[in-house]
């Protein structure tokens, strides 16, 4: 449940606010609009994890809006992504900003201690691939997942891969990612017994259309379990599978309520 709607419940129980004054602070949780951006103050109570600013796009100023809308409403932790140079400067002087120049992250507050149901492991088919890689690492981190990172284990060299049989086997999930002719999720696909999610990039040369030619092959797998995001969308990565690795905490945790 959200943090700030448990704190008013909580504080409705000790007497201390009226059932009144607590339905009013409900009322204008779900989101606040500050002109240029509607905050959606009730996104981690319908999926579980607070919004993320999408940096591209916005402007330093309009990401500083947001950010303390965020916080004002209780949000402790924020995730932006494709986040430039220049916008994380402006932000760094205003906020205690956690800049990863690579995979173009920034985070506000402290990365949580995992509490998924296992681990996620995220396999690169080269070193081209990491900046996505550590958009899906950091991401899955900050929702709250244990990611173990595997990178430059492609399909050029397979042995660097079976060299990690114990972590590809262990995990709850693995985001396999790759361009040139992504092949790197199939083969993973065909050894491990968990969900595997592909992530086409779009290095290659000319015929890998920009990624193209990776996202194809990966839709066209003939491993099972394996599902594809779109090009070098690790967010969507990191995020997916973070839900999966939360998936049984989640379910036991309804029919408890229940």
């Amino acid at each position: 449940m959200n943090s700030g709607i448990r704190k008013t419940l909580e504080a409705v129980q000790r007497g201390e606010i009226s059932v009144d004054e607590a339905l009013l602070t409900i009322k204008k949780a779900p989101f606040e609009d500050i002109g240029y951006a509607k905050v959606d103050m009730h996104r981690s109570i319908r999926q579980g994890a607070p919004e993320v600013i999408y940096g591209a796009g916005k402007t330093a100023k309009q990401m500083l809006g947001i950010i303390e809308t965020m916080k004002n409403n209780g949000q402790n932790t924020i995730l932006i992504t494709r986040l430039s140079d220049e916008a994380a400067e402006s932000i760094s002087g205003v906020h205690e900003l956690d800049y990863h120049k690579e995979a173009r992250i920034g985070i506000i507050g402290e990365i949580p201690v995992p509490d998924g149901i296992g681990r996620i492991v995220v396999a690169t088919g080269g070193t081209s691939d990491i900046p996505v890689a550590e958009e899906a690492a950091l991401t899955a981190q900050v929702h709250g997942n244990e990611v173990i990172r595997l990178y430059d284990v492609g399909v050029a060299g397979l042995h660097r891969m079976l060299a990690h049989m114990d972590e590809i086997m262990g995990a709850s999930v693995i985001i396999a990612i790759a361009g040139m002719e992504g092949a790197l999720a199939s083969v993973i696909g065909g050894l491990a017994d968990c969900p595997v999610i592909a992530v086409p990039t779009s290095i290659g040369y000319g015929a890998s259309f920009h990624g193209v030619s990776a996202l194809l092959s990966m839709l066209n797998s003939c491993a099972s379990g394996v599902s594809v995001v779109n090009i070098d969308n690790g967010f969507g990565a990191g995020y997916l599978a973070g839900m999966i690795n939360h998936m049984t905490i989640g379910r036991q945790n309804v029919c408890a309520e229940k």
